[in-house]
């Protein structure tokens, strides 16, 4: 496997542990639709929780947040919206991103965005 994708799945992990240790209850991970994929999915106070994680060794080529652009937001709501009907959810969706930051020294960082897009 690549090393980005590595860092990736570490990343995605990391993301996941975090949340959870943040009151976040885990439904799936990598869930795929067509060429669409959502990291991670969650539940919070009757809200699904669709989560995009992105790995940063740094902010010289920028923010996590910058990285999930339209077309990449588009694929997300269309896996989600498959997601939706498969389950049969009938209530609230929103749509996080999780930065995962790792600094030179191997300390790592979250930056949460709650519903950030749609």
């Amino acid at each position: 496997m690549a090393e980005h994708n590595d860092k990736g799945t570490k990343a995605e992990q990391l993301a996941k542990d975090w949340l959870i240790a943040n009151g976040y209850v885990f439904v799936t991970a990598n869930y795929r639709y067509k060429h669409a994929e959502i990291d991670l999915i969650f539940e919070r106070r009757g809200i699904l929780v669709f989560v995009e994680v992105k790995f940063r060794s740094g902010t010289g080529f920028g923010y996590a947040e910058e990285f999930v652009d339209f077309r990449k937001r588009q694929l997300i709501i269309r896996a989600a919206d498959n997601y939706i009907y498969e389950k049969d959810w009938k209530k609230d969706i929103r749509f996080d991103i999780v930065g995962v930051y790792q600094d030179k020294s191997g300390a790592i960082a979250f930056k949460h965005f709650e519903d950030a897009f749609y």
